[in-house]
């Protein structure tokens, strides 16, 4: 009997899958109100879930929650499901809501996330499975609010101080893996958790290796010993061949990311619409792209990705156009004899940007524009630069959300020191449908109040929007179910299957 349970044991680990990652810096806390680097969320989003959660096309759906309705526009009712377990078989009730509500007001903990609950006016269980949530106001991010994930009240509660709790290195969530062990600079091991309320994951372990070097990383990937990795588009063009190509599948596309050539506003230069369509007309982003990526992105024409739902198709957007460029210079008075000039700043440490700024150069040169190059530190760039806005023109990216918030880059109020509103940029419109849609909880609605934004912010060119890099991502071959999704391919991992 003893040597059977052993065999049963032996051949049950040849049989187990394993689905083998990267991670290239421990985690600080694997505490879902507390992870703030990006090793402690990678960790955190296989053991925690929220109420709410983004489906595969990026549109709010329940996770924790059964249901939720708003019943006004200031009060959302969640019901959360029943039967649902936490790590240690203890079932989740409203009473963990609560709980981790309070946490993340709690001033003695510090949350980085805490203003997006500054609308909330308050958070009351109705019953052991119903929560009520009033808000101050009617608020567009009322549902992505409720997307943080949930603490475990009864494991919690004693707790004198959550910031240095060990709870953060043996955390205890209702996800569909749990942790096995921690160590500081080692592999991290999470196996499946069995009672996973969608299902126990068809992958029994996920091994995040510790490799803080990017190109291990991709030694690794090639050595077929990690099954998940991106790739650069220099990689993927001269430095993987035939058989990679064989042993991973390519997912590849748009990030939610964009890079721009910011105006100063202020400045007498640029307050002329004309003055800024003609560069746009003289730069050939399609080039840009080809140079930089090796074909890899795609012409970014606005502040919000294509793919978002509240990107506007009907747009008619700026294309290279060089005779435009120049007639439109000549109009302003500018001419070979008297070329429109500036400068334009950016950082050390990010070649891909550098480069870009020196193809802007050339390409600004034939329409007789003379742009002339600054590259600065980064830390000496964002404090005697960008801070103060003492510059003609920066180059910058952004990275942009599944629910976009317009306030922050494009509102008057955003146009002070410490804010992001950089340029300067001032529009009575867009400051009303900013306004508008942030009180408006209608989906729908809210789209079309953001679609006039994109339009009329892409047609004002505050920015000179550049380019879109593409995400490259490979994924072991053998793997089954895989699906890509704009919220990555990650989303369905449990349905993941690994020979």
């Amino acid at each position: 009997m003893k040597f059977f349970i052993l065999f049963s044991l032996f051949f049950n680990v040849l049989l187990s899958s394993t689905l083998n990652l990267s991670m290239g810096s421990s985690p600080s806390r694997i505490n879902p109100i507390l992870s703030n680097d990006s090793a402690s969320s990678q960790i955190s989003q296989w053991i925690f879930n929220g109420l709410l959660k983004y489906d595969k096309d990026g549109n709010p759906t329940v996770d924790l929650a059964s249901s939720y309705e708003f019943e006004t526009p200031t009060k959302l009712i969640i019901k959360i499901k029943k039967g649902v377990l936490w790590h240690d078989g203890v079932e989740v009730t409203s009473k963990d809501v609560i709980f981790t509500y309070e946490k993340i007001i709690d001033p003695k903990v510090y949350v980085s996330f805490r203003s997006n609950f500054n609308e909330v006016e308050s958070v009351k269980a109705l019953d052991k499975y119903t929560v009520e949530i009033i808000f101050k106001k009617p608020y567009f991010k009322a549902l992505v609010t409720w997307m943080v994930s949930l603490l475990p009240e009864h494991i919690l509660k004693d707790e004198e101080n959550l910031m240095t709790s060990k709870f953060n290195k043996k955390p205890i969530g209702t996800g569909p893996y749990k942790l096995k062990e921690f160590k500081n600079n080692a592999d991290i091991e999470l196996i499946a958790n069995d009672d996973y309320f969608e299902g126990r994951p068809k992958i029994d372990k996920i091994l995040y290796k510790f490799i803080p070097d990017t190109n291990t990383s991709f030694l690794f990937l090639k050595q077929k010993k990690l099954d998940v990795g991106g790739l650069t588009p220099l990689q993927y063009e001269r430095q993987i061949d035939k058989k990679f190509k064989e042993d991973f599948k390519i997912i590849e596309q748009p990030s939610l990311a964009y890079s721009y050539l910011g105006f100063n506003l202020r400045d007498k230069k640029f307050q002329n619409k004309k003055l800024r369509q003609a560069i746009a007309y003289a730069t050939n982003r399609k080039e840009m792209i080809d140079i930089l990526y090796f074909g890899h992105g795609e012409i970014c024409d606005g502040p919000f990705a294509p793919s978002s739902f509240v990107f506007d198709e009907k747009f008619k957007p700026y294309r290279y156009d060089l005779e435009k460029a120049k007639k439109l210079l000549k109009e302003l008075g500018y001419d070979e004899n008297n070329p429109f000039s500036f400068e334009v700043i950016t950082n050390t440490g990010n070649p891909i940007r550098a480069n870009a700024a020196q193809i802007l150069q050339y390409q600004l040169k034939k329409a007789n524009i003379h742009m002339n190059i600054r590259v600065m530190e980064w830390q000496a760039f964002l404090n005697t630069i960008v801070t103060p806005r003492k510059f003609e023109a920066i180059l910058l990216g952004w990275s942009t959300t599944l629910m976009p918030d317009a306030y922050a880059l494009w509102h008057s109020n955003s146009d002070k020191l410490g804010r992001f509103n950089l340029v300067g940029y001032r529009n009575e419109k867009i400051d009303a449908l900013i306004d508008k849609g942030s009180g408006t909880v209608d989906r729908e609605k809210f789209a079309k109040i953001y679609k006039e934004i994109y339009s009329t912010i892409a047609d004002d060119l505050p920015y000179l929007f550049l380019y879109i890099p593409n995400s490259i991502s490979v994924v072991n071959s053998q793997i089954k179910n895989i699906e890509p999704s704009v919220i990555g391919i990650m989303h369905n991992q449990k349905d993941w299957i690994k020979p």
